[in-house]
């Protein structure tokens, strides 16, 4: 007779249920942890595994009683991908065969750029994802992700960041997708959507906090009310669960005093038990064993182990560090229950059920040669870079002329490097393996523009440090031709080996190293200069920007970044990104967010001045949209339980193909507690050919308008209330007054996230 777990018909509780019983505690304990298996060699790759872990036992040791994840096989080392395949095929038939039941490991890898594995498509970073306003094709984008992962015998990702930028100097703001909680909920859901629907478990990153952390700083602590908490740091999480993300990763940051892997107020009370969450938690790395080491809320890691499962992580990642010995000695010795066990075994195994891996039959992909950088992936990573790289500034020098005499300068100017964020293949794991090859063609700005233009280049500085003489030469340079094109910026990396990325915050807003003198003294040639910046977080540029002719940004564009630079440049594209982050103004190194209230915005009781140098939403194009009326059908009273409509009319008398980003903010007049000046509560891209127009409704549920209220209940509240409908949070072109009329309505998870949008195009 078939053992009932083993029955693909039956339902899965029913098999999880059947399989659990069968289990002894050791080899509950098995599924609960990853390997991540290192080569001698990689030590450098991941150094705190060999810290924190020590010398890994043997491999038949290992998987003896059974494993839960596999770590990265793919995302280590440069490996071709028929490599990998047997590798990952090995290890999970020595998984098979080891334990008593035959289950194979889940797989999982990073996918924040793309799939982080050797020859892969390398696609925009996720500021440049936000940046596109786009999430019909971030969405695509995660789909052709999903399809490579499958393709590889890959189950799970771990993508998306949804953490709302609070401080610019944090180095993780290249990896999230902006400061507001709406557009990085609407953004994050669709990248959810592709991956999730493309048969991956897509991991939400960093529950709950990461990114507000004080001065900025990578794992420090955050001093946060709990309003702030939910009303801008939760929303994005909830969005993106309703899109069907079937797993969560912890922050490592405390909440008062809290570390979030041991929170069980944040894991299990506000994650699951309000919000409906069932499927897996799975801890950031080593952030169990942190629980000891450096949150120091225990006493030894078998204490850590118990604290987390209580708390509701139910897989310790990247390799087994507490949930092994340490939490078998502590469940012999009766300090935890082997209830948690129970309650965290069965949500992995239910994991694995609805992936196919406790089917009969189940068997990992068939070694073959897979092109991980097909012609399809590649236009799609320039469709989402030509849409997202945003022109700042403009006196009308660009497009650059046909047939000008162009100086290519500056420390991003001749290097793929500058196209790629901290968690790429390359910045995050060849720089281990030096002298290996990026795996994708990546062409620099200097190389796409010299299709274009006659170029001449000089390197005027590095990143960081530099020589005057290097300065005095790209000056000369400059001097020498029509234009000057000065490419500047981050260059990405982990823990201080870089200028932004995970462990690389800073202390101010000011470019790195030398390039201010270098942009300066290029400016002090007369030549016009525009500048492109190639970045994982805004700088201050308030003091040149008025004398500069253009100014551009690409964040980090990915692998087919530098062409939809030079197609912009060129005119080839019309520039319609928009910023998802403020860029700072004058002197300003202090956090700031365009969502402050109004005693966050300038004022006279202080002479820090926190207005942006270009606001949230901004970007400028060489042909837009002509906006035509603006106007709500339904009228000027909102019920507190009803729909406004809204309607914004577009046209494009231009002589060339527009697209618009119609943005639209919610005003509080009045509120019961203090309430951002501004908050966005609709977004759509339009595109519209020559002669084409567009009429945009919006159906705008009251509950966008709701907030946290005084007793932490969220609420729609009465009152007079403001819709600002623009172009940018700083390019207002209407506002209209609405009064929200009714009692004061209480709402919660099953509220409206995002509004109803359609477009119609005549």
């Amino acid at each position: 007779m078939t053992e009932l777990w083993r029955d693909p018909s039956a339902h899965v509780d029913d098999r999880v249920a059947d399989l659990v019983s069968r289990m002894t505690l050791t080899e509950k304990v098995a599924q609960l942890s990853g390997v991540w298996w290192l080569d001698p060699d990689a030590g450098g790759m991941a150094p705190m595994l060999r810290e924190s872990v020590g010398p890994l036992p043997s491999w038949t040791e290992v998987v003896e009683d059974g494993l839960g994840q596999l770590t990265r096989t793919f995302g280590t080392a440069p490996l071709e991908p028929a490599e990998g395949l047997q590798i990952l095929a090995d290890r999970q038939r020595d998984v098979m065969a080891a334990n008593r039941f035959g289950i194979p490991a889940l797989a999982h890898e990073e996918c924040l750029t793309g799939l982080a594995v050797w020859r892969a498509t390398i696609y925009p970073s996720p500021l440049c994802w936000a940046a596109s306003f786009d999430p019909v094709l971030v969405e695509r984008m995660a789909a052709q992700i999903a399809g490579t992962m499958r393709s590889l015998g890959i189950h799970q990702g771990l993508a998306p960041v949804l953490d709302v930028v609070r401080d610019l100097r944090w180095g993780r703001v290249e990896e999230t997708l902006g400061e507001d909680p709406f557009l990085v909920g609407l953004v994050g859901s669709a990248y959810v959507r592709g991956l999730e629907d493309g048969g991956i478990v897509s991991t939400l990153k960093h529950f709950l906090g990461y990114s507000a952390s004080r001065a900025a700083r990578n794992l420090a602590p955050v001093a946060i009310g709990p309003r702030e908490l939910a009303d801008v740091i939760l929303p994005p999480f909830e969005m993106a669960l309703r899109a069907g993300a079937r797993s969560v990763m912890n922050s490592y940051t405390d909440l008062d005093g809290v570390p979030a892997a041991a929170d069980a107020e944040l894991l299990t009370t506000l994650l699951r038990e309000r919000l409906g969450f069932t499927g897996t938690v799975a801890s950031d790395y080593f952030s169990v064993a942190f629980l000891q080491t450096l949150h120091r809320v225990a006493d030894g890691l078998g204490e850590a182990a118990g604290l987390a499962l209580e708390a509701g992580i139910d897989v310790e990642l990247p390799s087994t560090n507490a949930f092994g010995a340490p939490l078998l000695e502590v469940l012999a010795a009766g300090r935890v229950e082997e209830k948690v066990i129970d309650r965290a075994l069965f949500r992995v195994l239910r994991q694995k059920c609805e992936l196919g891996l406790l089917d009969p039959g189940w068997a990992p992909v068939a070694v073959t040669d897979v092109d991980l950088d097909d012609a399809e992936s590649r236009a799609l990573a320039l469709e989402l870079a030509r849409r997202s790289v945003v022109l700042l500034a403009n006196d009308g020098s660009l497009p650059l002329s046909a047939g000008a005499t162009v100086a290519i300068v500056g420390p991003r100017a001749d290097t793929s490097q500058a196209m790629l964020g901290c968690y790429s293949f390359p910045m995050h794991v060849l720089v281990h393996h030096p002298g290996v090859e990026d795996g994708v063609e990546i062409r620099t700005v200097r190389e796409a523009l010299a299709d274009t233009f006659d170029v001449s280049y000089a390197l005027g500085c590095p990143v960081l440090g530099g020589e005057d003489a290097d300065i005095e030469a790209a000056a000369a340079v400059a001097a020498d031709a029509e234009v000057c094109v000065v490419v500047l910026g981050d260059q990405a990396g982990l823990f201080g080996k870089g200028t932004s990325g995970e462990g690389c915050d800073v202390a101010d807003l000011d470019l790195p190293g030398r390039q201010e003198e270098l942009l300066e003294a290029l400016i002090g040639t007369g030549t016009p200069v525009v500048a492109v910046l190639l970045v994982g977080r805004p700088y201050d540029l308030s003091r040149q920007v008025d004398r500069l002719a253009g100014l551009v940004c690409g964040f980090f564009p990915g692998e087919e970044g530098a062409q939809a630079i030079a197609d912009v440049l060129s005119g080839r594209v019309n520039p319609s990104g928009r910023l998802p982050v403020s860029f700072p103004g004058a002197g300003s190194t202090q956090p700031s967010t365009y969502l402050a209230s109004p005693l966050g915005r300038r004022n006279e009781v202080s002479v820090v001045d926190p207005t942006p140098l270009f606001g949230f939403g901004h970007g400028l194009s060489y042909a837009a949209a002509t906006w035509g009326a603006v106007s709500t059908p339904s009228g000027p009273r909102w019920g507190t339980d009803g729909t406004c409509d809204l309607v914004v009319e577009l046209a494009n008398e231009a002589d060339r193909d527009v697209s618009e980003v119609v943005q639209v903010y919610l005003h509080d007049r009045s509120a019961s507690v203090v309430r951002p000046v501004q908050q966005l509560v609709g977004a759509v891209r339009v595109d519209l050919e020559v002669g084409q127009s567009a009429s945009v409704r919006f159906a705008l549920s009251a509950d966008l308008t709701s907030f946290t209220g005084r007793d932490l209940v969220r609420i729609v509240e009465p009152g007079k209330v403001e819709l600002w409908v623009g172009a940018s949070s700083t390019d207002i072109r209407e506002v209209l007054p609405l009064e929200l009329v009714g009692p004061v309505r209480m709402v919660g998870v099953e509220r409206a996230l995002e509004p109803a949008v359609t477009v119609e195009i005549a």
